[in-house]
């Protein structure tokens, strides 16, 4: 009962992604489970149609606050201009198993 993201009138509104690949197995390492986080978020929203450039806003969630600059560094390869709001909060434990390090989820406006 999972829908990864849902659709009202143009506004999709993403569930949290995280470092998981096609065959659901955990990704090893920090920069790619968030590499591979935003390229499961894009999934999402080109299945709805839109781009990353239709993300007005982000939310991150970090089971260690400390790969924030990573974080950033990676979300700089996806959105290029005029940035979605976003808010980074730390969390004890995401994905429901131990080894998640960071959960993506986030709002698009898709043909505005």
């Amino acid at each position: 009962h999972y829908a990864p993201g849902v659709q009202v009138g143009n506004t999709l509104y993403v569930s949290g992604q995280i470092g998981r690949n096609a065959a659901m197995q955990l990704v090893e390492g920090t920069e790619a489970q968030i590499v591979q986080a935003f390229d499961n978020l894009k999934n999402v929203v080109e299945a709805a149609g839109g781009t990353m450039a239709d993300i007005v806003d982000l939310t991150s969630y970090h089971t260690d606050m400390r790969d924030l600059k990573t974080f950033m560094q990676v979300r700089d390869r996806y959105f290029s201009a005029d940035y979605p709001a976003w808010t980074a909060i730390g969390a004890a434990q995401l994905g429901g198993s131990p080894g998640y390090l960071v959960e993506i989820k986030a709002v698009a406006v898709i043909g505005d």
